[in-house]
């Protein structure tokens, strides 16, 4: 169960993307570049406007992260504050609903601050516009009152860093997407960089593991630091309740096979999703609704959880026409030829 925020508001996800408490997740962030594994071309270029800006005594220009959850974003943004020895403010892109929401946390900053905002690619467009001249000219705009009695208040703001953090940048305007001075994507991790941070989680978790027992983990971690995290942690709890408590190969392999996570990192609705097209639709192609539908989930789930990782290793194709499985994936499920599996075995 995790913990409750400062409001005392318990957060709760499922399956492999559910997040540590707080307190463990923290302990669990690298503190500096140093200690941050992988992203190596965003690290030096993280590492490069922070030094300059500290030479200079100035704010961090505008920076904007991209790329699947899970992967450090929001861990650079700390290192950041840390580099620049100022504050962070965390927000997320849903909870800035009207313009006061946005003009409360952009005053409450100090100079020099960063404003990391993840998901900001929902922020509402109404929204957004007022983030235009708080970014290039640190002042904002808010209209008081409606009708007749409407007038404009504007706002100084200290000079401040926005860090912009998205899984979608193609859903950013134009407008919004130029304002940022680095834009950078952050990419799947590497097997090898993967086990780096099992290892460092292991021993800040004061669990033993061995290089093949944090490799499987490595391994089935879908190329995602959080979930290589998540992973650890339940790892380490079959270890205790099922074994001697330390990390080996066998064990690795046990546990995860209890949480149905095959040797290539896909869990059981990928594989869903895999049987959906080579058996009922023929290998594709089929829309995303479609495919929804058979599965049972929501078309965004899917979009935006489970495809980016089976397109980027070759496991299915996106089509203009739909989603289509290549051989890869159905090598994943066991199968020679489409059509073998029937919608029945979807639900098995």
């Amino acid at each position: 169960m995790s913990e409750p925020n400062e409001k005392g508001v318990n957060y709760f996800a499922t399956a492999l993307e559910t997040p540590l408490s707080s307190q463990t997740e923290s302990a669990l962030r690298p503190p500096s570049f140093e200690e941050f594994v992988g992203q190596k071309k965003t690290v030096e270029r993280l590492k490069i406007m922070a030094g300059a800006s500290k030479k200079r005594g100035e704010a961090l220009n505008h920076i904007l992260l991209s790329g699947p959850p899970g992967l450090g974003k929001t861990s650079l943004s700390f290192i950041l504050g840390a580099e620049m020895e100022c504050n962070v403010r965390i927000t997320s892109g849903p909870v800035v609903e009207k313009a006061g929401d946005l003009a409360g946390m952009l005053t409450g900053l100090e100079e020099g601050d960063i404003l990391f905002i993840d998901e900001i690619h929902r922020i509402p467009k109404a929204v957004e516009e007022y983030l235009y001249s708080a970014m290039e000219d640190y002042r904002i705009d808010i209209m008081i009152d409606q009708g007749p009695h409407a007038r404009s208040v504007r706002l100084n703001i200290p000079r401040f860093t926005l860090v912009g953090a998205t899984t979608r940048s193609g859903l950013l305007t134009a407008p919004l997407r130029s304002r940022f001075t680095l834009q950078t994507r952050l990419d799947y991790y590497s097997p090898t960089d993967l086990l780096s941070i099992v290892k460092r989680t292991c021993r800040i978790l004061s669990v033993d593991v061995d290089d093949e027992g944090g490799m499987e983990i490595a391994r089935r971690s879908r190329g995602t630091p959080r979930i290589a995290n998540n992973l650890v942690h339940f790892i380490r709890d079959f270890a205790q309740e099922r074994g001697d408590g330390s990390i080996d190969k066998p064990t690795a392999q046990s546990g995860l096979e209890l949480l149905e996570i095959d040797q290539h990192g896909l869990d059981e609705m990928d594989k869903r999703i895999l049987r959906s097209i080579a058996g009922p639709h023929k290998g594709g192609p089929v829309g995303l609704n479609t495919l929804a539908v058979a599965v049972g989930e929501e078309s965004d789930t899917l979009e935006e959880v489970h495809e980016p990782f089976l397109i980027q290793c070759g496991f299915l194709q996106r089509t203009p026409q739909g989603r289509v499985i290549s051989a890869k994936g159905l090598e994943a499920i066991g199968l020679s030829h489409l059509g073998e599996t029937d919608q029945s075995e979807l639900f098995a």
